[in-house]
């Protein structure tokens, strides 16, 4: 019964504690819509991790690099330091012993084809440029459900292991 309760614990405190900084009122915190933009890059950061966790043993991993790089460049346009999760899912790949030179090169041709299109879209006035501030204290706010949802799938992962593995 536990293996299917504890993850859910997890992933309700998750959400519990994504949601904390609605309640606090703090002075450089966003107005509760554009919190709600906050929740896309913990989103497509926890597709990013489901989609390095299908791939199997001894496969190629290129084509999952190239959706990695992808989706996390999207991401970076609310949240520019999300790309720092590259390392994670690059470590993943190398403990997984299915990390390779290629799937190095499609993660970067995944990152440098939302880099086209996003310095086109800027030039055109499409879109504004979040990138030029980098690591606005501003766009830190979007870690909370990010980090609170990456620590909940690591957590469940690790519970359902362990009761599976009993």
């Amino acid at each position: 019964m536990l293996y299917h309760l504890l993850p859910v614990a997890f992933w309700l405190l998750a959400s519990g504690g994504s949601a904390v900084p609605f309640l606090l009122p703090v002075q450089d915190s966003l107005p509760p819509l554009a919190y709600a933009f906050c929740y896309i890059p913990a989103v497509i950061a926890i597709l990013c991790f489901l989609i390095i966790r299908r791939i199997q043993r001894h496969a190629s991993s290129v084509e999952e690099c190239f959706q990695v790089g992808l989706l996390l460049g999207i991401a970076s346009y609310w949240m520019p330091s999300v790309l720092f999760l590259l390392i994670p899912v690059w470590g993943t790949l190398i403990y997984r012993n299915i990390f390779s030179f290629r799937s190095f090169l499609s993660t970067l041709i995944g990152l440098s084809l939302v880099t086209i299109w996003a310095v086109i879209a800027v030039k055109m006035g499409w879109i504004g440029n979040p990138w030029a501030e980098f690591f606005a204290p501003r766009n830190n706010w979007a870690w909370i459900p990010t980090g609170s949802f990456l620590l909940a799938y690591v957590a469940s992962a690790i519970a359902r292991h362990v009761f599976l593995v009993r």
